[in-house]
């Protein structure tokens, strides 16, 4: 009944192309509430997102393309232009992947609120280089992002209330709307630790903090960008029995590329470490995929990888060699659907590598290195 009337509704709606203003953005409120019935929308909320798991998340993923493609004028004409047939998508290899530049062109919104971008609650910017367009990212819902982020740091490493967190994070302290400072942040204010603190240059300070905390037996998590970890390890090696260092990428030209397996090599061997982790996320992004050895990343419970063809991206495979297609359900205020830079390999189990970035993309921030 309910899909014969939004069908209805939907086709009046175009016929009336002379109405008033008003009337068409009454016309517009009306369709997304119809949309949402008509898939079950309605049970998309920050609750179910983010209890999604391996048994539901193909089925919540169509929920959310079908939502986003009637409530993302953006998304809907990207696949309209690609002659999608909404109807017809009924895998996740068949749902179109926005390309991640646009968020340095549009922006990408979700829902009602999708014209006034002035009512978002963060704002999240990419690093960009000289001369080039940052990314936007406008997260509607801060609630979503913390769910999303504590949720998956939780399912990796337990309550952050376990840890002392620092954070060496030079060039990201430096700007303004760093979804990785806001990522340390939030998690800095869930530990509570008294020694939690963000880190530029200030190394000897680091060094005590860090030497105070192993020696006390504290668990700490050390987040930092490649760079600032490879130097102060150069400058400081220790013994770290009780830390977790967690490398987030980026060289931004500080220095020499060197491969992951190279810095995970130094790292080791200046710290005495068995492992260095990773974390994988981006400015488009709210959930992460985490790395706890060897640069193989697991992906969060709201977030999947798929693999597509450098040269045709619309074929989409589960598993293979190729450019990175991301599915991440948080993102249900912008677009859940996300055709990243980055060149990778998706294992069997879901399990994928950053093997480096496309041609023609633009060297960022957050991009790995190459190995």
């Amino acid at each position: 009944m309910c899909g014969i009337f939004d069908t209805v509704f939907l086709l009046h709606a175009k016929k009336n192309t002379d109405t008033s203003s008003k009337n068409a953005n009454a016309r517009n409120f009306i369709e997304s509430k119809l949309i949402k019935v008509f898939y079950n929308i309605s049970l998309i909320n920050t609750e179910s997102l983010l209890s999604v798991n391996a048994a539901n998340f193909d089925q919540m993923a169509l929920q959310v393309f079908h939502y986003q493609f009637h409530s993302n004028s953006l998304y809907r004409e990207y696949c309209m232009a690609l002659r999608i047939d909404e109807h017809s998508v009924n895998r996740l290899t068949q749902i179109p992947f926005l390309p991640i530049s646009f968020f340095k062109t549009h922006t990408v919104l979700t829902g009602t609120e999708q014209h006034i971008p002035n009512k978002a609650a963060l704002i999240f910017e990419s690093s960009g280089t000289t001369g080039e367009t940052p990314s936007r990212h406008h997260i509607l819902d801060a609630e979503i992002y913390e769910w999303s982020l504590l949720q998956g740091f939780h399912q990796f490493y337990g309550d952050p209330s376990q840890y002392a967190i620092l954070a060496l994070l030079p060039s990201y302290l430096e700007r303004k709307n760093a979804s990785l400072v806001h990522m340390a942040k939030t998690l800095m204010e869930k530990s509570g630790h008294p020694d939690n603190g963000f880190y530029i240059n200030e190394w000897q300070q680091l060094h005590n903090v860090l030497a105070r905390l192993e020696q006390g037996g504290q668990k700490t998590l050390l987040l930092g960008v490649t760079f600032a970890l490879l130097d102060f390890a150069a400058a400081y090696p220790m013994p770290l029995n009780n830390t977790i260092v967690m490398e987030t990428g980026g060289m931004k030209g500080r220095r020499e590329e060197l491969t992951r397996n190279e810095v995970h090599a130094i790292l080791k061997r200046q710290w005495q470490l068995k492992q260095v982790h990773s974390e994988y996320g981006m400015t488009e992004l709210l959930s992460q995929a985490y790395a706890p050895a060897d640069g193989i990343f697991k992906p969060t419970a709201t977030m999947r990888v798929l693999v597509r063809d450098i040269n045709d991206p619309l074929d989409v495979t589960k598993t293979g060699t190729g450019g990175i297609n991301i599915i991440d359900l948080a993102n249900i205020n912008s677009c859940s659907f996300i055709a990243t830079e980055d060149i990778g390999n998706i294992a069997p189990d879901g399990t994928f590598e950053v093997l480096g970035r496309m041609d023609h993309s633009a060297l960022r921030g957050c991009s790995l290195m190459t190995v």
